[in-house]
């Protein structure tokens, strides 16, 4: 389109189109859908789940409920739909309410067409200024998102109140020809609610005792909880029976999922200090963490794990090590296995508790589900340690767990150097065969983590036993702090 145009005459001459905005939406995606083009990019597991069921409402030029747990990634595919609508849409220039030249609804657009027809200046609107979100919380009124009359512009303009000139457009008809988004919609109080009815089915607004027939354009797009869990407020039935789709959210199903969304928002994590390489496993335990999170008996499950939880403690992760760098004059480092107690403060803010977690306290759940996690993945590495073993039997770990026993203890200092934390490692001769034996194909940076997780496996799975010195963790035999207390 030629925006160049600043005439409605010219615009005429063009051969310009108008639709409306589902329309707009519907010929877009058709066009994506053709040419093979992503329509939702970045919404990594939903390819086969959500993405279909969206194309489908907007093919059915219907307004849309995301209906979700936090963290589903609810408010970015509200974002991702301006990408399907028109790069650029003409509008009479001075419009408050983006007046379609060829289908004015303002008393000013139509005014301005009658006075100066073929003359009448347009403006071009890019999409990017055709997003409008609102988060509903209880002290919304109806002035704001509808209208209201305003007193100072009847006096101004010597207007009586029966005029509709004195009418102060709220944010919905501002939004004409545009996405208008409502985020949390249970909150929103009930008679606020009942006043969108008209604007969804038949378009028209009532503003104290005003009722103008404005044919308002907007494909609406509302997000909200579960209504067994939002105790907040509800969507009023005669509402959510207006809102033509509601679709489901849900959290990755994988852990490959996981990770890509995680790298995909922490890509700015590049930019650091100094360079800080992450071992696969330990973002499989990252992830895995969240996964826990979602079945743990300590966490209230209708409160959902939000995916901000998992990128919040990868940004923690690097930033143990970096730090370690810096202490120690490091331009490169690893992640280590200890590390991850670093991401503690982001799992803490990020989960609500059951009673039971509320008496534990968060810290200890925390701690809890990274160990949970360490045993469901040592599994996929290792072999199974049986709880109950026959008398001489012989198990991998038998030659590891007799160097903890002949050993006074494994000190692993927070703050080590690479070298040291390296050489530390590599004196378990045990380890390192353990290792050989059942991950041969490990890369030589990534086995010192490797080594440190089968520790911290061991003691999580009541093997050896651990405990917090000054600067570090030390390990030993399983019944040394027995002993030592005899």
């Amino acid at each position: 389109m030629n925006t160049t145009i600043n005439t409605f005459g010219a615009l005429k001459a063009s051969g310009y189109i108008s639709k409306s905005i589902k329309i707009e939406l519907r010929d877009n995606l058709i066009t994506a859908l053709k040419s093979g083009t992503p329509t939702f990019s970045g919404m990594h597991g939903y390819e086969h789940t959500v993405i279909p069921q969206l194309e489908r409402a907007i093919l059915s030029k219907h307004n849309i409920n995301l209906l979700g747990l936090r963290g589903q990634g609810k408010t970015r595919i509200a974002r991702l739909m301006v990408n399907l609508l028109d790069e650029f849409i003409p509008v009479v220039a001075g419009s408050e309410m983006n007046d379609d030249p060829f289908n004015p609804i303002s008393r000013y657009a139509r005014d301005l067409l009658a006075e100066k027809g073929d003359e009448t200046p347009i403006i071009w609107l890019h999409r990017s200024d055709r997003f409008f979100e609102k988060l509903a919380t209880p002290d919304v009124t109806i002035a704001d998102l509808i209208g209201d009359i305003d007193p100072i512009k009847a006096a101004n303009l010597k207007l009586n109140y029966s005029d509709e000139r004195v009418i102060h457009f709220g944010m919905i008809p501002r939004a004409n020809r545009c996405i208008f988004v409502i985020n949390e919609l249970p909150d929103l109080q009930a008679r606020i609610q009942v006043a969108l009815f008209n604007i969804l089915e038949e378009g028209d607004i009532q503003i104290r005792g005003f009722k103008l027939r404005l044919p308002l354009d907007l494909q609406f797009v509302f997000t909200a909880n579960p209504e067994d869990y939002t105790n907040r407020g509800s969507i009023v039935t005669p509402l959510k029976d207006r809102i033509g789709s509601q679709i489901l959210t849900h959290y990755s199903a994988d852990i490959q999922t996981a990770k890509t969304i995680t790298s995909q928002e922490t890509e700015k994590l590049e930019n650091r200090h100094c360079m800080v390489h992450v071992p696969e496993l330990a973002k499989d335990i990252l992830e895995q963490v969240a996964f826990e999170a979602r079945e743990s008996e300590y966490i209230d499950h209708k409160s959902g794990v939000s995916a901000r939880m998992s990128i919040t403690a990868y940004e923690n992760l690097i930033s143990t090590a970096e730090r370690r760098a810096i202490l120690n004059n490091e331009q490169e480092t690893t992640v280590r296995f200890s590390d991850l107690i670093g991401m503690i403060p982001s799992i803490t803010g990020k989960v609500e508790l059951v009673y039971e977690g509320e008496q534990e306290g968060t810290s200890f759940v925390a701690n809890h589900l990274i160990g949970e996690a360490t045993k469901t993945l040592f599994l996929k590495y290792f072999p199974k340690i049986e709880k109950l073993k026959k008398q001489d039997q012989e198990t991998p770990y038998d030659a590891v767990l007799n160097w903890f026993f002949e050993a006074d203890a494994l000190e692993l200092s927070d703050e080590a150097n690479e070298e040291t934390y390296s050489t530390t490692l590599q004196a378990i001769d045990p380890l390192k065969q353990l290792i050989l034996k059942y991950q041969p194909h490990v890369a030589p940076k990534d086995a010192p983590f490797l080594m440190e997780f089968v520790i911290w496996a061991l003691v999580e799975l009541k093997q050896l036993s651990k405990r917090r010195t000054a600067d570090g963790i030390s390990f030993n035999d399983l019944y040394d702090n027995l002993i030592k207390g005899l």
